[in-house]
């Protein structure tokens, strides 16, 4: 079975990464996207979707104000709510309007796919019986809380902060070539010493290749680049 997912992102760059960490899983394929939340309820008028990902801050109507408007719409559409914003205001009053998952931006692609197979536990759940027992219930329960303890959870080793290692990840899905130590520095705003530690963690976990350029025309220095 494939789901469909709209995405709702005005950050081109931001819509481009969620389509294509969409797309990794065999599951799922793309409905649509829109840049604004009307644009979004323009499009749920007449398509249906199983899934929405929807940002929080955008122009002309922002994530919550749509989140509403669906749900006024009895859209049946499962909500993934992503967002800057890690305040306790925003999650609870989305939370209240039945919202699936968050993600906080900077996101890893691990963490996306922890939040894509909740939705597909949910949905083959529910979506497969009329009847929902307790034991069917508590898997369902049970299953979300060990996919999110396993991503969130992992003990990390020392000196390493799972918020620096995403945006490390992030910049590996966003830059598919092979980079220099001091060029993932630069762009992270890190030093080269923390860059270096994060990355042979990377090299370790069969995250990210390293390799070693000679042609510096002085002392070799390491390249690394995403093990796709």
């Amino acid at each position: 079975m494939s789901y469909s997912v709209l995405i709702v992102e005005d950050d081109p760059m931001v819509s481009m990464i969620n389509e294509q960490y969409v797309l990794k899983g065999a599951d799922f394929n793309i409905a649509g996207t829109c840049r604004n939340g009307n644009e979004a309820i323009e499009f749920l008028k007449s398509h249906t979707t199983d899934l929405i990902l929807l940002d929080v801050y955008m122009p002309v109507m922002d994530g919550i104000a749509v989140l509403k408007k669906i749900r006024e719409m009895k859209i049946p559409s499962e909500v993934i709510m992503i967002t800057a914003a890690n305040d306790t205001t925003t999650i609870e009053h989305t939370m209240n309007l039945g919202v699936l998952d968050y993600l906080i931006k900077p996101f890893a692609y691990d963490r996306f796919n922890v939040a894509l197979e909740k939705f597909k536990i949910k949905h083959q759940l529910l979506k497969g019986s009329s009847v929902l027992d307790q034991h069917s219930l508590d898997s369902l329960i049970t299953a979300n809380f060990q996919k999110e303890k396993k991503e969130l959870n992992i003990n990390l080793p020392k000196g390493i902060q799972r918020t620096t290692l995403n945006r490390i990840k992030i910049f590996f899905d966003q830059n598919q070539n092979w980079q220099s130590v001091d060029m993932i520095s630069e762009e992270l705003g890190i030093s080269v010493v923390t860059a270096r530690n994060y990355l042979n963690y990377l090299v370790t976990q069969k995250i990210i290749l390293e390799d070693i350029n000679y042609s510096t025309g002085g002392r070799p220095s390491m390249l690394y680049k995403k093990n796709n």
